[in-house]
């Protein structure tokens, strides 16, 4: 097989009777991630290894969506202290990390997405928004940016 298995050793057993043998298995490769941060010496690439086990894995993306909310923080800090290179660096790393994360959802789609939440959930006011947010987060995390869909949550359910 190829790059993507290992020969292993197992044993077969068959009543009272073990056979070892050699067997090809799956292995998953990790997603290698090489970013570039500035620091005080200059620019250090740093390397991120994640091993994907299923596509749009929870775990996977959130992660990915910290790095490129702490990116876009960045672009603003380094915008408003007059650094363009810097602001520039960050905004080519989120280019690279937003091309392992799914499709941006439109501002029509969250707004469906809340009132089916709303509904779903039975939400009659504010003391609900923990229900309707439980609902929406595995539909949109990494799809939207959550803090702006908590303040329309929280528009509408006032």
């Amino acid at each position: 097989m190829g790059g993507s298995s290992k020969a292993v050793e197992i044993s077969r057993v068959s009543g009272d009777q073990s056979q070892t043998e050699s067997d090809d298995v799956a292995v998953e490769e990790p997603l290698e991630i090489q970013l570039s941060s500035p620091t005080a010496e200059g620019s250090a690439a740093k390397s991120i290894s994640i091993t994907m086990r299923t596509p749009g894995d929870d775990d996977i993306l959130a992660v990915l969506t910290k790095m490129v909310k702490q990116r876009r923080d960045s672009v603003a800090q380094y915008e408003s202290a007059g650094r363009q290179d810097l602001a520039d660096a960050e905004q080519a790393e989120i280019t690279v990390l937003e091309e392992f994360m799914p499709q941006p959802l439109t501002d029509e789609e969250v707004a469906v997405l809340i009132e089916s939440a709303i509904a779903e959930s039975g939400a009659a006011g504010m003391q609900d928004m923990g229900k309707v947010m439980g609902v929406l987060k595995p539909q949109i995390q990494g799809r939207a940016d959550m803090g702006k869909v908590s303040g329309l949550v929280r528009s509408k359910l006032a």
